[in-house]
């Protein structure tokens, strides 16, 4: 059996070819396959000469793993005020975005239509409101995003969510 590996740049996209050739025992004649990545491929054989036409709508670029494009940043917000942690991330076939506190799945209204922590387009986690009670306080930790695809994820930086202490005493 002979393989061979044929990579064809077209328009700065690559097709990956793989043609398969392997000699019957009992006819004597060639068999051949060919696999293609990212499009369709048929094959004629003419005098043991395999050609390759290439079928489909359009070409497209390679995949390629997630990475993080903007991390989130440390923040104090003020209880019952609307706040924002970023993350954005990039990615082909683009990445699906979850944000983790001290390590669990932080809930939004992906999962509860009503969560007060919304998982923006971008990636962003939007929190309606900041939920801090004298024993109970949600929101305040650190967060990071996962950006995650077939081919990996990336976790980015740490991001601490403090809640402001409204009711601190001055002395004058």
């Amino acid at each position: 059996m002979k393989c061979i590996k044929v990579e064809v740049v077209f328009f700065h996209f690559k097709i990956l070819l793989i043609a398969v050739f392997i000699k019957s025992y009992t006819t004597g004649k060639w068999l051949s396959s060919c696999i293609a990545k990212h499009s369709d491929c048929t094959w004629q054989q003419s005098k043991k000469v395999l050609w390759f036409y290439l079928t489909g709508s359009r070409l497209r670029q390679e995949d390629f793993p997630p990475r993080i494009v903007e991390h989130p940043s440390d923040l104090i917000v003020s209880k019952g005020e609307p706040a924002t942690l970023n993350c954005k991330a990039e990615g082909r076939p683009t990445p699906t975005i979850e944000w983790y506190k001290g390590g669990e799945r932080v809930e939004t209204d992906k999962d509860d239509p009503r969560s007060h922590r919304m998982l923006l387009p971008s990636g962003s986690l939007f929190f309606l409101r900041i939920v801090h009670g004298r024993k109970s306080r949600p929101d305040e930790g650190v967060y990071v995003c996962v950006a995650r695809n077939y081919l990996g994820e990336a976790v980015s930086h740490n991001a601490s969510l403090e809640v402001a202490n409204n009711h601190a005493k001055c002395n004058v």
